[in-house]
């Protein structure tokens, strides 16, 4: 009886593990997600792109673009305007650190023609595709 028990004590403290981890699993992605600066992306009739970042609290100069082996990185930094302390919220639901966002580009995107500008928090890039890649019309003689 002492087995069966046993295996009892062990399997629920397996499913106690679990649960745990479970847990401890979902309040770290949430915590990732909340970290993430929304963004849109759209085609235009010209076949470029237009990627608009929120990045509400963020200062210009603590934004940062680059391209790394055709992806786009847009990082930024949102510091916290004074020294606060916990105590001085009762909620405090704003992330600030670091935030990062990667975008995989297409092979047909011109990385030499890639325009950024930031206005009242919202970072909007212009990424052109190459000559070679875009639509092309032919007249009918």
């Amino acid at each position: 009886m002492d087995i069966v028990k046993n295996t009892k004590n062990i399997a629920n403290e397996i499913e106690k593990g679990v649960e745990v981890v479970t847990k401890k699993a979902t309040e770290a992605f949430d915590n990732l997600a909340s970290h993430l600066p929304f963004s849109n992306i759209a085609k235009k009739e010209d076949s470029t792109f237009h990627l608009e970042v929120d990045l509400p609290g963020v200062k210009k100069e603590d934004i940062e673009i680059k391209i790394e082996d055709n992806i786009l990185v847009v990082s930024a930094v949102r510091k916290h305007q004074n020294e606060l302390t916990k105590d001085d919220y009762y909620i405090c639901e704003s992330s600030f650190g670091k935030f990062e966002r990667r975008y995989s580009l297409p092979e047909s995107i011109d990385t030499n023609k890639i325009n950024a500008k930031f206005e009242n928090g919202r970072l909007e890039i212009e990424l052109e595709k190459t000559k070679k890649a875009k639509p092309k019309s032919i007249s009918i003689k």
